[in-house]
């Protein structure tokens, strides 16, 4: 399997880039800035120098050839303002899938966050304005003829992962592990599980394999 993901150097990215890799598969990961690639070489990954915020459909469509899925799992980022909450998460997430369609990828695993519908649609606050970014990247998504899987991780934490999960399509408020996200992703690109389902995803006591073949 061929596994576009584009955020490539962020943390989900690349551990879920080192399970694809030790499984035989290969992840290519977009990546903006070049100091990254050796990195992702390290971990088994293809680096693929792309900016989608500053490509389009086309160009994009093009690094998509022979692709068996994407994953987007890219963000502004802590600091960043809210016109990048909306040009990377929302626009970043879209502009993928429309590359998606014209390279003929049907697979598209989006990692979105906990409970994003519930933003403040008044409010000018950053974290608000990630949630309106989000939740509006997974109703386009939503609506098209995609094999789509949406995961909508609660609070993120570099603690190890402990393989254990709740994956439905809602959930407590909750935390859980970027390594138990990176599991859960690729047991939905390995086993085609979850199509055209949307969860939300807290730690909790279901090994992950059982979580998505239930999902």
């Amino acid at each position: 399997m061929r596994v576009v993901i584009a955020g490539g150097h962020g943390k989900i990215a690349r551990l879920t880039i080192e399970r694809l890799a030790r499984a035989g598969h290969r992840a290519v990961g977009l990546i903006r800035n070049p100091d990254h690639a050796a990195d992702l070489t390290a971990i088994g990954g293809t680096p693929l120098l792309l900016d989608l915020e500053q490509s389009d459909a086309a160009t994009v469509a093009g690094e998509l050839g022979g692709a068996d899925a994407v994953v987007f799992a890219a963000g502004a980022g802590p600091g960043s303002g809210p016109e990048r909450k909306l040009t990377v998460d929302r626009d970043g997430a879209i502009l993928l899938a429309d590359a998606a369609e014209r390279a003929g990828v049907r697979r598209y695993v989006m990692i979105s966050a906990h409970r994003t519908d519930d933003f403040d649609p008044e409010s000018d606050e950053v974290f608000q304005i990630y949630l309106r970014a989000k939740s509006e990247a997974d109703a386009d998504l939503r609506r098209r003829d995609l094999d789509w899987t949406i995961v909508r991780p609660g609070g993120l934490t570099d603690e190890p992962g402990l393989g254990t999960v709740t994956l439905a399509e809602r959930t407590e408020r909750g935390r859980i592990p970027r390594a138990d996200v990176a599991a859960v992703v690729t047991e939905l690109l390995l086993g085609g599980h979850g199509i055209r389902r949307q969860a939300e995803l807290i730690t909790g006591p279901t090994p992950v394999v059982e979580a998505v073949a239930a999902l």
